[in-house]
């Protein structure tokens, strides 16, 4: 890995360019940056729902996947390096059928909400669903593994399952879609 950072500003940004891990120039609003940053954002919001009191079930996971979305933005940043592999998209699905077999089975489509956790874990869902976006649009303009792709894509599912945890633990019920039929 590179230098750590020793300085905080540089000013090489100033004028609307960032530097990959590579030491190659882009622009601020490239669709990688634009990737890379959500991943950031998202491991902004999983920082804050570990925050709350929640089940170290829960929680060691999701210091896990912290780490795990850390190399993967890394891997966005510098595209040489490559961190997210089948085994960590395998860790998901095992935590995700562990996770949703103690669950009722779905009926209905749910609202986001229930207790400050679950809320919060369906705003963290919502973020990945959009970082999914943002790496499959990356993926069209260049080369972007697409472990990346079903990394978040399991991701996503898995927070949906947390939030579902969450609030049945905490014994909130799951708010309905109330819809016309």
């Amino acid at each position: 890995m590179g230098k750590r950072l020793s300085k905080i500003y540089t000013r090489t940004g100033d004028q609307g360019s960032t530097g990959l891990g590579d030491g190659t120039r882009i622009a601020k609003d490239h669709a990688r940056v634009e990737a890379y940053g959500t991943i950031d954002e998202l491991n902004s919001f999983l920082g804050l729902l570990l925050s709350h009191d929640l089940p170290d079930g829960i929680k060691a996971p999701l210091v896990r996947i912290q780490h795990e979305l850390f190399e993967l933005g890394g891997e966005l940043c510098m595209p040489a390096y490559q961190a997210i592999d089948a085994a960590a998209i395998q860790r998901l699905e095992n935590w995700l059928d562990e996770f949703n077999s103690e669950l009722p089975a779905l009926e209905e489509f749910i609202l986001p909400g229930g207790t400050p956790a679950a809320a919060l874990c369906h705003v963290a869902r919502t973020v990945c669903r959009r970082a999914e976006r943002r790496v499959v649009t990356l993926a069209h303009e260049g080369e972007v593994r697409g472990e990346i792709i079903a990394y978040l894509n399991r991701l996503s599912d898995l927070l949906f399952v947390l939030c579902r945890v969450l609030n049945r633990e905490a014994g909130e019920a799951e708010a309905q879609w109330n819809h016309p039929r």
